[in-house]
């Protein structure tokens, strides 16, 4: 099934279907996946339907998204196909009568540029629509319901503790508007546990890294999105800060074939860091795009960052430990050099 004109996309999505050696648990299926429209979901559904070239049965796959017109134009050549559906509601109220065997649940405001300007709005998908999904996937009986949630949900994390596994608690300041997001997405992932322990629901959560890779709007606002920019219209690099900042970035391809990992393999009720094996600053990671391009004779440049809605984080260290998702089988394999490249390269063809 064709789904982009994108040659590095069908790349990966390829990699991605390659990668795991036994999709049959899909076969048949009918799946959901909300916030359809944002990055990582949309290569979720870009899997889904590569999937269905190879499967013995096909999946029916419904995309929810909020913006029609959005998704009409990332979704063109899947809408003529019986087995591709898109609903256009909000997550938070959207009523569901299809017969739902898997909901992923991605709906969510995961920009920093979002938590100044739309606090409310950044918890709402990540609370109600949390709640709204959990009790639509009771009602259809659903198999098994992934939540995407975040490694924001340990809080502040200042190198006190060198490496965050799966049961630390947490640090999050409530009295923070930046903590809309952290604190909304520990909310959901109780909420998983909840329906879990109540209704028998099958639920999993996947706190992510900074996930990049082809498709992130070069507007998204976070740190890396602004690096590629830069890139891609042959500026320097302009850092906000003094670059000293530790985070794990993690390649796209990596990050979906361990959400599908999960899915398959995963007990029920369990949390998995999603994460990439070592962390670069960001002071690293803006040299290394300007090394990746020698030709192009980038530098790196400092300056303030004036944008009154983005709201910094205060963690200065987040190394998530991943040993819990390599039990499943799972390995890093697209390290930063590379994986830039095919995302930076990647503007140069239409999405």
């Amino acid at each position: 099934m064709n789904f982009t004109d994108n040659p590095i996309i069908k790349e990966d999505i390829d990699k991605i279907i390659s990668s795991i050696d036994d999709w049959t648990y899909f076969s048949g299926k009918t799946i959901l996946v909300t916030g359809a429209n944002g990055f990582i979901p949309s290569y979720i559904i870009y899997t889904l339907c590569g999937l269905n070239d190879i499967l013995p049965k096909p999946m029916n796959i419904i995309a929810l998204v909020r913006n029609k017109k959005k998704a009409e134009n990332k979704f063109k050549s899947l809408l003529p196909h019986e087995n591709f559906k898109l609903i256009i509601s909000d997550v938070s109220d959207a009523e569901l009568n299809e017969n739902l065997d898997i909901i992923i649940h991605a709906a969510s405001q995961a920009s920093p540029k979002y938590y100044g300007k739309d606090p409310v709005g950044t918890l709402k998908a990540n609370t109600i629509g949390t709640y709204n999904m959990l009790e639509q996937a009771v009602q259809q009986k659903a198999e098994k319901f992934l939540y995407i949630s975040s490694g924001e949900v340990y809080g502040v994390l200042d190198g006190s503790i060198p490496i965050i596994k799966e049961e630390y608690t947490g640090n999050v300041n409530i009295t923070d508007v930046r903590s809309c997001y952290a604190e909304s997405k520990r909310m959901g992932e109780n909420m998983c546990v909840c329906f879990s322990h109540q209704y028998g629901l099958n639920t999993n959560m996947v706190r992510l890294s900074h996930t990049y890779g082809p498709g992130v709007s070069l507007d998204d606002g976070r740190v890396f999105a602004d690096f590629a920019k830069c890139a891609v219209n042959n500026k320097n690099i302009i850092l906000n800060s003094d670059g000293s900042a530790k985070r794990s970035f993690l390649y796209i391809t990596d990050m979906i074939i361990a959400m599908f990992k999960i899915l398959i393999d995963a007990p029920s009720s369990e949390a998995y860091n999603i994460s990439a094996e070592t962390q670069t600053s960001i002071l690293e990671l803006a040299k290394t795009i300007c090394e990746i391009y020698p030709e192009k004779g980038l530098e790196v440049e400092f300056k303030e960052n004036t944008d009154e809605n983005y709201i910094r984080s205060k963690s200065t260290s987040a190394e998530l430990c991943n040993e819990k998702l390599k039990q499943l089988g799972w390995k890093q394999t697209i390290n930063i050099s590379e994986g830039f490249k095919r995302m930076i390269d990647s503007y140069s063809y239409k999405n």
